[in-house]
């Protein structure tokens, strides 16, 4: 199989110098942060006036000299550079091969080593007894252990107390992991259909040891983590029925973004504020169509709608005894009325997934102040991070904590663009909703006489109608069509949004 290792970086402006080592600085854009290249990768140019004899070449291995700076060989001998071109970079080609599985658990580090025994033990147990072992059984927890011995292809002794833990919590099953490990397999398989990534190497084991270090664990017994017939079972399998309780209890703030949708969804599931507690959603933006390949909680039939209204809607369909509240508003400066001191106090957590900087180290410096429990995270391209502030317990961050990376987030701010990467958005949202969404729509039908029983009343099929009586029939159709189309995005939506927002409006909102 041959891959290639990372997508394309973005092309920028480079003004290479002449010397030994010719250095090629990059001026990128205001929404940029350094340069885009890593020791070793393989860069082409193009469009260079004056020093022309990069133009054309092979491949040319970079290396790091600075922030914004990087050498690319002897380029003392070429014209002096004038002005323009571009720099881009080569994917290197891979070559993976792999052997079997069952030839390279004994490579593995010693963690890696003794899950690997605990999994085999636990497999064992199942053939033996038809069932895993039951939540908290000593006898159970035992009987693993004595196949784990068994086995005796460890390196070294087996951490009895690891090999228990996992034994006694095996039947349960928890949504978060279950959601990472989904993730994980989706993304394996997205790699084998494109070849464009490189895969996992042979065997790839995740614990979360220290989620059973909780307080008062250790003295859970089989009656605390027997199920109840709920659909908590699997969870009250691992952390017990008062955890379970505890958590209908909470009270969170969480947005309603990409990532937001995600933990709304884990949060649902695992029965956070399902009793007296509160999920307050909060999100100024409303779903566009760039939102829905990415966002699992709003459909097309949400488009224009609040995002914070149909993200708590989703929940409560989810799990109906989750308690939730939608608000339309940022959280910020203009808003500390509404969101006071007094507000972030009676939180037990905040779970933000903002997309910008100043937004983040706003909220983390609330939530400092207030001694509120923040989970951060964001992506930024292919990138991610995730950062987790507990008053009195972990460092407090700074403003350096969240990763400066020079690619933008997805997101647009249709109302306020204020960079070409807005419009670009705009642009396509516009592109798709105009001549790809309708047209799949109609095909759909066309194909599936149940199309319209699984889509939501009304607006779809008010939408493919449209799409087949009001086709333009020749040329004068389309030109009516885009100048009533030019009217609509170019006149009436500005003169509303001014109407709405009048250059001397502050809203406690924005």
């Amino acid at each position: 199989v041959v891959l290639t290792e990372s997508p394309l970086e973005e092309q920028l402006h480079p003004s290479p110098v002449q010397g030994n080592p010719g250095v090629v600085t990059c001026v990128g854009t205001e929404d940029s942060y350094g340069h885009p290249f890593r020791d070793g990768d393989l860069v082409t140019f193009s469009g260079v006036q004056g020093m022309t004899e990069l133009n054309g070449q092979k491949p040319i291995p970079v290396h790091v000299l600075g922030e914004n700076s990087r050498g690319i060989g002897d380029t003392s001998s070429f014209s002096p550079y004038r002005c323009g071109g571009l720099v881009s970079q080569v994917q290197r080609r891979l070559e993976c091969s792999h052997v079997s599985l069952s030839r390279t658990h004994g490579a593995a580090t010693r963690a890696g080593v003794l899950l690997h025994a605990t999994f085999r033990a636990l497999h064992a147990f199942r053939r033996e007894r038809g069932r895993l072992p039951r939540p908290r059984a000593p006898a159970d927890a035992e009987r693993v252990l004595e196949l784990a011995r068994s086995l005796g292809e460890q390196q070294g002794p087996l951490d009895e107390d690891i090999v228990r833990a996992f034994a006694s919590v095996s039947a349960g099953d928890l949504c978060p992991v279950a959601s990472v490990v989904g993730a994980l397999a989706a993304q394996e398989v997205l790699k084998a259909i494109t070849r464009k990534f490189v895969p996992l190497n042979q065997w790839l084991y995740l614990d979360s040891l220290e989620c059973l270090a909780l307080p008062g664990a250790a003295q859970l017994t089989e009656m605390d983590c027997a199920p109840r017939g709920s659909r908590y079972d699997g969870q009250i399998a691992i952390f017990g029925a008062n955890f379970q309780e505890k958590l209908g209890h909470q009270k969170y703030l969480v947005g309603a973004g990409a990532i937001g949708c995600e933990l709304l969804k884990n949060f649902a599931m695992m029965g956070l504020t399902a009793g007296d507690g509160e999920l307050i959603v909060t999100d100024m933006d409303t779903v566009a169509l760039s939102n829905l390949h990415r966002q699992l909680l709003y459909r097309s039939a949400d488009i224009s709608e609040p995002k914070s209204v149909v993200a708590a809607a989703a929940v409560q369909r989810m799990n109906p005894d989750v308690r939730v509240t939608a608000h339309q508003n940022q959280v910020g400066p203009a808003t500390e009325m509404l969101y006071s001191d007094k507000f972030f106090q009676d939180l037990d957590g905040v779970a933000s997934a903002l997309d910008t900087i100043e937004a983040r180290d706003y909220l983390e410096r609330r939530c400092l102040r207030c001694r509120t429990p923040l989970l951060d995270s964001g992506t930024e391209g292919t990138r991610g991070h995730v950062l987790a502030m507990v008053p009195s317990l972990t460092k407090p961050p700074g403003p350096a904590s969240i990763p400066r990376d020079g690619t933008f987030p997805l997101c647009t701010l249709r109302h306020f663009p204020r960079t070409i990467q807005h419009t670009l958005q705009w642009a396509r949202d516009e592109f798709e909703g105009l001549f790809q969404l309708p047209a799949e729509q109609v095909n759909q039908l066309m194909e599936d006489p149940g199309f319209l029983e699984q889509q939501p009343p009304g607006k779809v099929l008010e939408q493919v109608l449209a799409s087949l009586q009001e086709r333009p029939r020749d040329w004068r159709d389309c030109v009516r069509w885009a100048r009533r189309r030019w009217q609509s995005c170019y006149h009436d939506a500005i003169a509303q949004l001014l109407h709405t927002y009048p250059p001397e409006h502050v809203s406690p909102a924005l």
